[in-house]
């Protein structure tokens, strides 16, 4: 009897490493996949150039020539890194919110916190308003991050209440939506045919405008969430065993969830706040890499932020080439690539990938 148990044992033991192992190659190619891409992207423009002179400039940029050095390291290499870096934290922020309100279709969206940095932007472009005084080069994406983050504040202090529920958050977060497209729809009516011209391309998003100060406040504001989260894995995966099995290991649900929410807004609001209004990334990202890698968020969290980024780099390329001459808007990119993938997600195998 004895030695049947240890055979047992041995053989959940075997199989478990192997799905470890299996999951850390697949890590390691979306990693690859991802390193790929970002060099694509960089010699990719409405110049090309060929990836071994880029990757020469990236790696040496001595030996390279002044113009394609410039080129690579003062236009192209920011935008491409930020597209990346961007699709890291939607999908990170989807994931999480994914996980927190037992909900398949969560994404930053849900909150309403995109939509309210869209319309904190319009304020400033359309009428010069500013709730936080800096440089003009910044007020639009200050305003923008203002308006996100009162937003979550907001959010935060019904969560509190004694009876709200996961069901309540996400309602609210539909109804503000709906509210910060309709104050949209009114600055727009009301501004200048120039203010509007600008506001729309604002929140079809773009990257031509990313430079290295940006990308550095967007790593920091990944740099803050994603630690908690790692220090979180064990309590999170708990979580998507249901509010009870998680609260009867001793899991503060409620503070783990309110903790979670703030820190998804922050991932949620910053980068919105510097490339304008990207969808799909923070729903479908997660749901790819569920299907890749499980729920475990040892490996879930690393495979979301690849996923993430990956879609969003590649989206970046489609951009940049799909029109020859011409940059496509990067938010009309990642809908038109996102629906398709969302409808395999919802009717694979005539059920929700959940």
């Amino acid at each position: 009897m004895t030695e049947l148990a240890e055979g047992v044992q041995a053989a959940g033991s075997a199989r478990y490493r192997a799905l470890v192992r299996r999951r850390i190659l697949l890590l390691g190619a979306l990693a690859l996949a991802l390193c790929l891409s970002l060099l694509v992207d960089v010699s990719t423009g409405p110049a090309s150039y060929p990836l071994p002179d880029v990757l020469r400039a990236i790696l040496s940029p001595s030996q390279a020539s002044a113009q394609l050095g410039a080129i690579v390291w003062a236009i192209r290499m920011p935008s491409a890194l930020m597209a990346a870096v961007v699709g890291l934290a939607l999908s990170v922020a989807g994931g999480q919110m994914q996980t927190i309100l037992n909900n398949p279709l969560a994404s930053p969206f849900t909150l309403g916190i995109s939509a309210a940095a869209s319309f904190g932007a319009a304020l400033t472009i359309a009428f010069g308003i500013t709730l936080v005084p800096v440089a003009a080069d910044y007020a639009v994406p200050a305003n923008a991050f203002a308006v996100a983050m009162l937003t979550a504040l907001a959010i935060h202090a019904l969560s509190l209440r004694r009876d709200a529920t996961v069901h309540s958050v996400v309602l609210l977060g539909i109804a503000l939506v709906f509210t910060f497209n309709a104050l949209l729809a009114m600055v727009q009516f009301v501004a200048s045919d120039q203010a509007v011209a600008a506001v729309v391309f604002w929140t079809m998003g773009s990257l031509t405008k990313a430079t290295w100060p940006k990308l550095a406040v967007t790593v920091a504001a990944i740099c803050v969430a994603v630690p908690v989260f790692v220090l979180r894995r064990w309590s999170l995966t708990a979580l998507r065993m249901g509010e009870a099995r998680a609260a009867s290991f001793g899991i503060r649900v409620r503070r783990l969830r309110l903790e979670t929410l703030m820190l998804v807004a922050l991932l949620a609001a910053v980068p919105v706040s510097f490339v304008g209004t990207i969808g799909f990334i923070g729903l479908v990202g997660p749901h790819i890499a569920r299907m890749l890698i499980g729920e475990d968020q040892r490996f879930f969290l690393p495979a979301t932020a690849l996923c993430g980024a990956l879609i969003m780099s590649l989206s970046s390329i489609v951009a940049k080439t799909l029109i020859p001459g011409a940059i496509i808007p990067i938010g009309i990119v990642t809908s038109l690539v996102g629906i398709p993938l969302f409808f395999f997600l919802i009717l694979r195998n005539g059920r929700p990938s959940w």
